[in-house]
């Protein structure tokens, strides 16, 4: 009970950071301290940034998505001091998913979905036996491959279409409907977008492995690792 309690915890924290702490900071600030817009936006984008910065400084690893936000967010603050525009900070934040939406469908182009590293866990489901199974498929099974792709491919064309709908809505309703508007519209997206990559792409794959593994086709030890190594 005590490990469950404790993942949801660390599942969430993430969630709190980025979404409720710059929300809730954002009017406090402008309402509560009479702080101007562009400026409360600003100060309220401090502790996802810092969170970002340390994520990188603690693994000592450069982590892509990290980066790639991290600069989102330091050119758009810049673009908004300069311009004094909120608006262009409000329509900065959605560069991050059009940026993440272009890498994804990039890397399905390049045959190496991006979005793989995130499904297999929940397909695997630590299992020794569908982890191989996974392998085999992926080695093996051109069905297998394609539902990868198009797993990926759902995601990266949802995060493009969340980023115009938020450039959209930006620059067309008030500021302050758009601070909450657009974290709806992002959380929706991912819902959305779960639920529908899987019944196209992660549903189907399930059933392969569970098929695979069911069919007991276990693969000489020297082939599993030389399969894992391969990806």
């Amino acid at each position: 009970m005590t490990t469950n309690t404790g993942s949801k915890k660390q599942n969430f924290a993430p969630l709190l950071i980025d979404v409720a702490v710059p929300i809730g900071s954002y009017y406090l600030l402008k309402s509560g301290f009479g702080m101007g817009t562009v400026a409360a936006l600003g100060w309220s984008s401090v502790v996802p940034a810092v969170r970002t910065v340390w994520g990188v400084v603690a693994s000592r690893t450069v982590n892509a998505f990290a980066a790639l936000i991290l600069f989102v967010n330091v050119v758009g603050l810049s673009l908004s001091l300069v311009a004094g525009d909120p608006r262009l900070m409000l329509a900065k934040d959605s560069g991050v998913s059009s940026a993440i939406g272009i890498g994804v469908l990039v890397s399905v182009a390049m045959g190496r979905p991006m979005m793989t590293a995130g499904m297999k866990p929940w397909l695997v489901k630590g299992d020794p036996e569908r982890e191989a199974a996974f392998e085999r498929l992926l080695s093996g099974s051109a069905a297998f491959r394609r539902a990868e792709r198009r797993f990926s491919v759902v995601w990266g064309v949802a995060l493009l279409g969340e980023c115009v709908a938020r450039v959209v809505g930006a620059y067309t309703l008030p500021v302050d409907t758009m601070v909450w508007l657009g974290t709806v519209v992002m959380i929706g997206t991912m819902g959305v977008t779960a639920v529908v990559s899987g019944g196209l792409a992660a549903g189907p794959m399930a059933d392969m492995i569970a098929s695979e593994v069911k069919g007991g086709h276990a693969p000489a030890p020297a082939v599993l690792p030389a399969l894992v190594a391969a990806r």
